[in-house]
């Protein structure tokens, strides 16, 4: 036990130099969709959401719906940090579409949806919160990152050119002697970028892959996690260079379509009483309708408490589509989450709300196993 208090299994909770000890920590909301990763920060920290930014507007109109005292900051790239509220913890899943393996693989650069990250680490630098804890998929484990050169950087003479952004040749980065990063023009891995930024602004970070099947779901969802915690107790007069926090001109107008959080929110345990690797036995009239899926939908309808909602829409127009309910069902998300129709989502605002957030028990989990790496440095024993 430390001096400052702790709940039991991982959970964090206020240390004695905090001010103001009675109030709940306090969270600010990047990229935040329907509020996922909100959920789920919340509950590990026992934390509550104070503001969030949020570009798309529908989406935006779900995180009010359910956090209706926290203002929207709106566009990320035009915030003024020095007029925010501080906050204790800062999350955020910064856009997914130029890392992912399934998009052009654009990679973290400047003037791809991507390279928002630069303005989320400018936020970090900014507002100095304790916590920093990001989202993202598999891809930044792969996908490239490169700089806006620095003013005098001499990489182009020195970069051997084997060591580029085209194609096949991503796999030379890491041989590469000039493959870690060490100035910023010089390309590196998307994952990389991310923890060398937040070591230069003197956060300690720990991170982790998960499935979303680790928590029970019936589908994979694989998800990168990183947790970081400021080193520095008084971290006033630390900035970086204004050359490794410029993400550069985009080339069009930057948005992204994560979805929003939300307000009226259970904060039931992210933990379930169902073993993922149980075995679940359904009467036959599940088995009927699901088939070989039967087991897996079985015990996430164990593990939600929720039954599934029908799979599908049917149309004689244009013959079956996803339902947006039963996608709400499978992130494991409260009824109507997203599909309140007084929100006035059509169906495509929906899906891709949900298609783009996250699941919060799987945040939690993979938090729940990211505290103590983060505290074990920082917390000493009781004498």
């Amino acid at each position: 036990m430390t001096a400052g208090a702790h709940r039991s299994a991982g959970v964090l909770m206020r240390e004695p130099n905090d001010e103001n000890v009675n109030r709940p920590l306090r969270v600010g909301s990047l990229f935040s969709g329907y509020g996922g990763l909100d959920l789920a920060v919340e509950e590990v920290f026992d934390a509550r959401t104070i503001w969030f930014s949020e570009i798309n507007e529908p989406v935006a109109r779900v995180f009010a719906r359910h956090w209706p005292d926290a203002p929207n900051l709106g566009d990320i790239t035009t915030v003024d940090w020095h007029t925010v509220e501080p906050v204790d913890i800062l999350c955020g899943g910064f856009p997914c579409q130029d890392v992912s393996t399934v998009g052009k693989m654009a990679g973290l650069a400047p003037g791809t949806r991507s390279g928002l990250w630069a303005h989320m680490a400018t936020a970090i630098e900014m507002l100095q919160p304790v916590y920093v804890v990001i989202e993202n998929v598999r891809g930044v484990l792969s996908a490239s990152a490169i700089r806006a050169p620095l003013e005098g950087d001499d990489d182009e003479r020195c970069n051997p050119k084997r060591a580029t952004l085209a194609g096949a040749t991503l796999r030379c980065l890491e041989p590469d002697p000039w493959g870690l990063g060490d100035q910023p023009a010089r390309p590196l891995r998307a994952l990389g970028a991310v923890l060398g930024d937040l070591t230069d602004l003197r956060y300690d970070a720990s991170w982790i892959g998960l499935p979303a099947s680790a928590v029970g779901a019936p589908h994979p969802r694989f998800r990168i996690f990183i947790l970081a915690r400021r080193a520095v107790p008084n971290p006033a007069g630390l900035r970086l260079s204004t050359g490794r926090r410029d993400s550069g001109p985009s080339e069009g107008t930057t948005r992204h379509d994560r979805a929003q959080s939300s307000g009226d929110r259970s904060r039931g345990p992210a933990r379930t009483a169902v073993v993922p690797g149980d075995t679940v036995r359904a009467d036959r009239g599940v088995l009927r309708r699901w088939g070989r899926y039967t087991e897996a939908i079985a015990r996430w309808e164990r593990i939600t408490g929720r039954s599934a909602p029908a799979p599908a829409i049917l149309s004689e127009d244009a013959g079956p589509r996803p339902a947006p309910a039963f996608v709400e069902w499978l992130m494991g998300l409260d009824r109507g989450w997203v599909t309140d129709l007084n929100m006035g989502l059509s169906h495509a605002q929906q899906l891709t709300a949900l298609g783009n957030g996250v699941l919060p028990r799987q945040a939690a989990q993979a938090l729940a196993e990211l505290v103590p790496l983060a505290t074990r440095c920082h917390l000493s024993p009781r004498p």
